[in-house]
C-alpha cells in the first residue's frame, strides 16, 4: 500500500497558508467580489488562495499536475492536485462561516479507470474544524495530523431513520428528480440544507446519515469522496458510479446508500 504520509503533510501545510489568505479577507469591507461567466461569485480571496497554492505545489511538487477551480489545469502526469479554494463562496461573500479549501491529490489508476482521489483534506477556518483522509490510512478530523479524532459514519440502516442533508431545491426540479427528493424528505427522519463541503463531512463524522447534490464539478467532490469512503462510506454519482467521477454526488454510511440512489432515480 502506498505511503502518503508526506502528502498528507503538505496538504497541511497548504491548507495552514490558504486559511491564513481566507480568513484575513472574510467580512472585509472592502472585498472585491465579481461574476463568472457561469453567473457563480468569485472574489479576490479564492483567486489568492488558489494562486498561493499552486506557487507552493510548484516549489514542493513540480512535478505533479494542478486542477484548480480559478485558473483550470496545469501540467500532465500521474498525479493531480485538485483545488477548490473557497468551496461556499456565496456563503463567504455573505459573512456566513460555512466555507472551507478543498484540497485533494488524485492518481492515475493503474487500470486504466482515470485518476482517483488518495489524498483529501477539507478546512473550514471560521468553524474552527479541519478534515483529512489518506487512503488506506483512515479519515480524522482535529487540529493536526498529531492531534486528530478518528471519524466513522453512523450504524442507522433504515430510511425512516436517517438524517438527510441537502443543498436547495432547484438543481432536483430542473433533472427531473424532484419527486424522488422529495419522496425522501418526507421518508427521512431529520432533513437539512446545510449545503457545500459540510454534508460530506458529517457524513463522515456520522452525525448525518445521507447527503446528495445534483451539480457538482470534480474540485467540489475529490477531497469530500475519500474522507467518506476512509470513514466507512459510500461516495458515488447518483447514477451509482463509485467515486467522484460524475457531475453530481450522493453519500452515505454505505447501509443506506442503495435505498437514497433509488429515491433520487425517480424521474418525474
Amino acid at each position: 500500500m502506498a505511503d502518503y504520509h508526506d502528502d498528507l503533510r503538505l496538504a497541511h501545510v497548504l491548507a495552514d497558508a490558504a486559511d491564513a489568505t481566507t480568513m484575513e479577507r472574510f467580512k472585509a469591507l472592502d472585498l472585491k467580489v465579481e461574476t463568472k461567466p457561469d453567473l457563480t461569485p468569485v472574489t479576490e480571496a479564492d483567486k489568492a488562495a488558489e494562486e498561493l497554492i499552486r506557487g507552493h505545489l510548484a516549489r514542493a511538487r513540480p512535478r505533479d499536475a494542478i486542477l484548480g477551480e480559478e485558473y483550470g489545469v496545469e501540467g500532465t502526469g500521474p498525479r493531480r492536485w485538485v483545488i477548490d479554494p473557497i468551496d461556499g463562496t456565496k456563503n463567504y461573500v455573505r459573512g456566513v462561516p460555512v466555507w472551507a479549501t478543498l484540497i485533494s491529490l488524485m492518481e492515475a489508476d493503474p487500470q486504466g479507470g482515470g485518476f482517483r482521489p488518495v489524498i483529501g483534506l477539507v478546512s473550514a477556518p471560521a468553524l474552527g474544524r479541519r478534515w483529512w483522509a489518506a487512503k488506506g490510512a483512515g479519515a480524522y478530523t482535529g487540529r493536526s495530523l498529531t492531534s486528530a479524532s478518528r471519524l466513522k459514519v453512523s450504524a442507522v440502516d433504515r430510511v425512516e431513520n436517517a438524517s438527510f442533508a441537502y443543498s436547495s431545491l432547484s438543481g432536483w426540479e430542473a433533472q427531473g428528480r424532484l419527486d424522488g427528493f422529495l419522496d425522501l424528505t418526507r421518508t427521512c427522519w431529520r432533513t437539512r440544507g446545510y449545503g457545500d463541503f459540510w454534508p460530506y463531512m458529517m457524513v463522515a463524522e456520522g452525525s448525518v446519515d445521507i447527503c446528495a447534490e445534483p451539480e457538482l464539478s470534480l474540485w467540489d467532490m475529490a477531497a469530500n469522496a475519500v474522507i467518506v469512503e476512509e470513514a466507512g462510506g459510500t461516495f458515488t454519482s447518483l447514477e451509482g458510479a463509485p467515486g467522484p467521477s460524475g457531475e453530481n454526488a450522493a453519500a452515505s454510511n454505505g447501509l443506506l446508500h442503495d435505498e437514497l440512489l433509488g429515491y433520487l432515480n425517480q424521474r418525474y
